[in-house]
């Protein structure tokens, strides 16, 4: 378990949001899952998290016939059990991501947003599908999952009753920088990124891409990662973390299912998108795309 803040269990300041990402190893067993998500989402709570983050395909991952049988929609049995402790520890809960049924017997790649009470307060389904062939190694999403078409953001509360907006995204739309510019012409102050990153690239391309996108939106990133394998040959990368809009990693947990958690000084990014106004200086009119 890693941190930036929140280990003595002190209220945070003013201005300041409390987040955690919840790191997991899930595999095939739902109930399972469940139970270690939930017993880390009320350890986080323990801590004083005001928002906890959980991982892409937090309740199931494994092979296709599994994926398709496991699907549920947004307010399901898996996500309901998230709204319960939100509701019952007073906290915001990121569901990461579960599949949702779709048609053709396809599903769709969903995070759900729970509020303080327990309410579904914004639906996001992943936009960019992860079709790839490395070496030996082929896997194409888009022979289980439908993509989405909107781009979501929602506002949340810190403990004090500032308002902050998330930008939402899923894991593979990491690599696409347009998506989370337009979250942070939109409002976005957070990126949310909760993951399945694979081991092999995320050596490579994990951090360097998150701080990337942090930088360049003067934005927070919040980044929940699942972890080792949940197939034979397929591993995540771990390495869940948090990182502020200037590219420092305020908390990272590198291997293993646990937290890390941080402090986000929303003052702080006010600074420095004063000192670095790059969204204020785009040139979308002389850009091709």
């Amino acid at each position: 378990m890693s941190d930036g803040a929140g280990a003595d269990g002190v209220s945070p300041a003013a201005g300041v949001l409390r987040v955690a990402c919840v790191q997991l190893n899930t595999r095939d067993d739902v109930a399972a899952n469940v139970r270690a998500a939930l017993e880390l989402v009320e350890a986080a709570a323990d801590r004083g998290a005001r928002l906890i983050a959980l991982p892409e395909t937090w309740a199931f991952k494994g092979r296709r016939e599994g994926i398709v049988a496991s699907a549920e929609p947004p307010d399901g049995p898996s996500n309901r059990a998230l709204s319960a402790v939100a509701a019952r520890r007073g906290v915001w809960v990121l569901a990461g991501s579960i599949y949702e049924p779709a048609p053709d017997g396809l599903v769709a790649n969903v995070s759900a947003l729970f509020d303080p009470a327990g309410s579904r307060r914004a639906v996001y389904r992943k936009i960019h599908l992860f079709d790839v062939t490395s070496g030996a190694v082929r896997y194409e999403e888009s022979e289980e999952v439908v993509p989405g078409r909107e781009i979501v953001t929602a506002d949340i509360d810190t403990a004090d009753g500032t308002l902050v907006r998330l930008g939402l995204s899923i894991c593979y739309d990491l690599r696409f920088p347009g998506l989370y510019s337009s979250l942070a012409l939109r409002g976005a102050r957070i990126l949310c990124v909760p993951s399945a990153f694979t081991a092999h690239t995320g050596v490579a391309h994990w951090e360097v891409l998150l701080r990337a996108r942090a930088i360049e939106n003067g934005c927070f990133v919040v980044a929940p990662d699942q972890v080792g394998e949940h197939l034979p040959g397929r591993d995540c990368f771990g390495h869940s973390m948090i990182v502020d809009p200037w590219g420092t990693v305020l908390a990272r947990l590198e291997g293993g299912v646990g937290l890390c958690v941080a402090d986000l000084d929303l003052a702080r990014l006010d600074e420095v998108r004063g000192q670095i106004p790059s969204l204020e200086h785009r040139r979308p009119d002389v850009y091709d795309r």
